[in-house]
This record gives structure tokens, C-alpha cells and sequence, in this order.
């Protein structure tokens, strides 16, 4: 919104005059809670108070003198409480949003702080040891949504999905597939210890049989093992990549770990670390001091028995995502991986990489409830449930909706019932419901609502408390994805979207449109109010539909 432009830098020209150097991106702005305190609120003189070495309000009785406003887009400017500076927005400033939203269309909202700094997102990476989980959703969601909120601000973002093709329980797959291949042709061989139960591979080693015959079940054991490593992987990678592009998430780059070792990455990486002097031998092992970076204890990178540990191999491959020239990398991982967020910080400092290059975001686990009760498994797992069971019932908007509600690393609940109900207790029904209401009315008025222009049209109509209070919220807009982005939380865009459509809602069971004086007018909120909901929709990787 334009207005919030010319307050800020209103603001920063009045400190200036202080004598104080603040840039604009520094001044923040906000709305406030209660409408009596204004339509846009700063903290500026909070922030300005130590360096002035005056209390916040003095230093906001200053800031309000020497502010100079252009006439038009502010009324009234007030101080409140220690030292909050309030502005109230002239009613034709507030209409100049309608203005804003159609003429930028898709693009209302869309911002560009980042300026087309390189962003990697990893998140999901799952073992390609079975079908994926309902905790690998509320990653897919979180990841695919954060890699939108950075690219609609303006960041040059990559999705990539980690592979470990090369790890123990890769080992475990294929004994296991193995012994399920056995198991089919009569022999009585058992699953390994800690390996893998689910029906998924009861199903596979019948596809293998039905494909290869007997003869495969006869080859010698480490041929065999062999076959059913490469066969697992291949087709548990197949599984989840259509489960993903069904729940709508595809990526930019797949990169195998065992990229890392025929590149040479790791013994690269690990030379560096030592001639940067961050690794010691001892007992045996090769350890990194990543307690000079702020770990517990140090870490062990090379076990005595010459193999090496996780720790090692995911340096290596965020040294590579650093050669690859991205300035951030942000993984989103499990509830399971918090303890080693520390370690990899380590590790990536211990490089000399920037503070703020790696950041993981922690996704707790998804309770799934039905009928009052907790689901725990899938019956073709036996032990977990499955993402696809999931969206099949509720549909992918409300499965990628409801994962988004609550902040990634908080617990969550997932009620199947309340995901499938067509009611307004439905957060994601309620929203796409309001979309679908200000279609309704261009239908019914056989107009197109992108055809819709608010030049030459007499917005001042739109005076009523419900039309002044939506078109305040569209403002909002903006703000609240540069927010969302800034602080990788895309619950921050539901909560809008769902405030917006209790506004919309309001408005449309209050005020006709068609055939009233304001029709006009009203035909302008509403298409601003339809695009406005489509794009933060769009955000979240959640269709509008424009009849429900």
C-alpha cells in the first residue's frame, strides 16, 4: 500500500532530523489490534529511546513534530501508551487498495526485499525405504509453502529433495525385500532385526517374482541383497515422487548421497575441516570440535573402524550447496532431528560459512484423529500413517491447508472429520467458501471479475463499517507476506486468509450488490476481495475454486 510507503518514509526523514540514521526497511509497521489506536501503528520511538537517551514518549512527541506528511493518505497522527505512534488513513486512501489489488492482479502481495538472493529448500527427504508418512506431509506443506513465501518476496529459491541411497538402512530394505522374496517361494527366512514389516514389501517381492520368475529367488544371497538394494530404491523413489506430485509439491533438484562420495565431496570436506585445525584424533576416531561453535561436546566424523558418520557426509553436502551458490540454505526436518541442529551449525561455521547460511526448521509429529479416536497405522505399513491414505479422504487443500495452521514445530492434531466437513467450522471450507461467494456475484451479473476496473469508478460509496474494515484487511496484504516470509511461518497466511473471509463473509450477508446504487463500487471490493483470497491461496498451494 502506497501510504505505508510514504509514512515510512516520513518517518525516516523525522529521524533523520533527530539526528538519528535509520533505514527504511528498519521501520516497522504494523496494524493495530483495537481500530481506535489507527489503521497503521510503528514502534519506531521504543527503538529510537536508547540511542536519544529520552524516554519513548518524548522521543515520539519529537518524531510526530518533525514529521512531514504529504496531504491525502494520513488524517490524523496520535501517540499512545509509552511511546506507539498511530496513523489514521484518509477513507480515500484506503479505497486507492482496490486501485492497488486490481491493476497488480496475481501480483498483489508479491514483494521483492530478497532482492533474487539464492535460496535452497530442502525439506521432505525421506528414506527411500517406504511409502511416506503423514509427518513427511506437514514437511511437504511447510517446505513447498516457505519456498513460495521467499519467491513472492522477491528470492531466487531452489526445492531440492535429499536422497540417502547410501546409508544402513539402505541395507536393511534390501534384506528385508530379500528375505519377503524368500518368504514368497516357500522358505522360512524372517525380516532382519530392526528391518522393514510393511505389507509394501510383501507387494514388491511378488512384483519381482511375477517379473523375474523363480530364478530370482535362487540367485546367490549377496547378488540377491544386491538386486533388491537397487530394486528398493528405484521403487520407493517412484512411490513417493508420485505421492508428492499428487499432493501437489515437485522439486527442482533430486541429489543422491551417493553423489557425495563419487564426487569426492567428502575427503574434500574433511580435509578442509582439518586444515582449518577443527578436527583431532582420538580413541580411534577423527572428532570435530564443534563445541567451538556452541555444541554440548564435540562430534565424532570417522568412527575407529574407518567408516564414517552422518554428521560428516551432511557437511559435505551443505559445503556443496554453498559451491552451488545459494547465500541460505533452510531444511526442513523432523521432530527426530532437533538434537543435531547443533551439530550441522557447527560444522558449517567450522567451513566459515555466514551465521545465517543454515537454518533447519523442525516439524513435530501429526496425530491423526477420526471419529474421536487416534489412527495410528495404515494397513499396508503396520506401523505408521500414510500421507496418501490421508489426502484421498480429506482431499489435498484441506490436508495442506490444516498442516499449515499451526506453526511447523508445534504438536498438532489432525481431525479427519472436521477436515471433510462442508461447514464453517472448516478453516479451509470457510475460506475457499468466501472466494467462491464473490464469484458467485460476477456469475450472476454474467461479468468477468478480471474485466473489472476501478478507474472512473465513485469508491467513496463504500463508507460502511464492513466495507471499510475489508478493504483495511486488503491492505494488509502485503504486510503480512513479507512478514510470513521473513520469519518462514506460513501459518501466518492462514490466519489472515481466515480473519479476510470473516470480513467477506459479513459483508456479503449484510449488502447487496446488484442492482444497488453502489454496484459499481461494490463490484471493485469485491473482485478485490476474490483476488486477494485467491492469492494467498495460491501461497499455500490451495485452489480457489470459484463454486463450492
Amino acid at each position: 500500500m502506497k501510504a505505508h510507503d510514504t509514512i515510512r518514509a516520513a518517518l525516516v526523514q523525522a529521524a533523520a532530523r533527530l539526528g538519528v540514521s535509520v533505514t527504511a526497511s528498519a521501520v516497522e509497521l504494523e496494524r493495530p489490534r483495537d481500530p481506535a489506536h489507527g489503521d497503521v501503528a510503528t514502534n519506531l520511538a521504543l527503538a529510537l529511546a536508547k540511542s536519544l537517551k529520552q524516554p519513548p514518549r518524548a522521543v515520539a512527541e519529537r518524531l510526530v513534530a518533525a514529521l512531514e506528511l504529504p496531504p491525502g493518505p494520513v488524517r490524523k497522527v496520535e501517540i499512545a501508551g509509552p511511546g506507539f505512534i498511530n496513523f489514521f488513513l484518509a477513507e480515500a486512501q484506503l479505497a486507492s487498495v482496490l486501485e492497488a489489488i486490481l491493476a497488480a492482479g496475481e501480483r498483489y502481495g508479491r514483494s521483492d526485499p530478497g532482492n533474487g538472493v539464492r535460496v535452497n529448500v530442502e525439506f521432505v527427504s525421506a528414506n527411500p525405504t517406504g511409502p511416506l508418512h503423514v509427518g513427511h506431509g506437514r514437511g511437504a506443506a511447510l517446505g513447498d509453502a516457505i519456498a513460495a513465501l521467499l519467491e513472492g518476496t522477491g528470492h531466487a529459491v531452489v526445492r531440492e529433495f535429499y536422497v540417502n541411497d547410501a546409508g544402513t538402512q539402505i541395507d536393511k530394505l534390501a534384506r528385508s525385500l530379500w528375505a519377503r522374496v524368500q518368504q514368497r517361494v516357500g522358505r522360512d527366512v524372517q525380516v532382519p532385526e530392526g528391518g522393514y514389516h510393511g505389507d509394501y514389501l510383501i507387494e514388491l517381492a511378488e512384483g519381482i517374482l511375477a517379473r523375474e520368475g523363480r530364478a530370482f529367488a535362487d540367485l546367490p544371497q549377496e547378488e540377491g541383497i544386491g538386486r533388491c538394494r537397487s530394486i528398493g530404491v528405484l521403487s520407493q523413489r517412484a512411490e513417493q515422487d508420485e505421492d508428492l506430485r499428487e499432493f501437489g509439491v515437485k522439486f527442482d533438484v533430486i541429489y543422491f548421497e551417493s553423489e557425495l562420495y563419487r564426487g569426492q565431496l567428502i575427503e574434500r570436506t574433511l580435509a578442509d575441516l582439518t586444515r582449518r585445525g577443527y578436527t583431532y584424533e582420538q580413541d580411534g576416531a577423527l572428532w570435530l570440535r564443534t563445541t567451538a561453535f556452541g555444541d554440548d561436546k564435540d562430534r565424532v566424523l570417522r568412527k575407529s573402524d574407518g567408516t564414517y558418520t552422518y554428521l560428516l557426509p551432511d557437511i559435505a553436502y551443505h559445503r556443496h550447496k554453498r559451491e552451488r551458490g545459494f547465500a541460505r540454505a533452510i531444511d526442513v526436518w523432523g521432530a527426530d532431528h532437533h538434537g543435531y541442529v547443533p551439530r550441522l551449525q557447527a560444522g558449517m561455521k567450522a567451513l566459515g560459512y555466514p551465521e545465517d547460511f543454515f537454518h533447519a526448521e523442525i516439524v513435530q509429529l501429526v496425530r491423526v484423529m477420526r471419529g474421536g479416536e487416534e489412527v495410528r497405522f495404515s494397513k499396508r505399513t503396520g506401523d505408521f500413517v500414510m500421507l496418501r491414505d490421508l489426502f484421498e479422504e480429506t482431499g489435498v487443500d484441506a490436508a495442506r491447508y490444516f498442516f499449515l495452521m499451526r506453526r511447523g514445530d508445534s504438536q498438532f492434531v489432525f481431525d479427519v472429520d472436521l477436515a471433510k466437513s462442508q461447514t464453517e467450522e472448516n478453516p479451509v471450507f470457510y475460506v475457499q467458501m468466501a472466494h467462491a461467494r464473490m464469484s458467485g456475484i460476477f456469475r450472476v451479473a454474467a461479468r468477468d471479475p478480471a474485466a473489472v476496473r476501478a478507474d472512473g469508478t465513485d469508491l467513496s460509496v463504500l463508507d460502511a463499517p464492513e466495507e471499510v474494515d475489508l478493504m483495511k484487511e486488503l491492505a494488509e496484504f502485503p504486510r503480512v507476506v513479507e512478514g510470513a516470509a521473513r520469519t518462514l511461518e506460513p501459518h501466518r497466511i492462514t490466519g489472515y486468509l481466515e480473519g479476510l473471509a470473516r470480513l467477506v463473509h459479513a459483508w456479503y450477508h449484510k449488502y447487496r450488490v446488484l442492482g444497488e446504487p453502489e454496484e459499481a463500487a461494490r463490484l471493485v471490493l469485491a473482485a478485490g476481495a476474490r483476488q486477494v483470497l485467491a492469492n494467498g491461496l495460491r501461497l499455500l498451494g490451495i485452489s480457489a475454486p470459484d463454486r463450492m
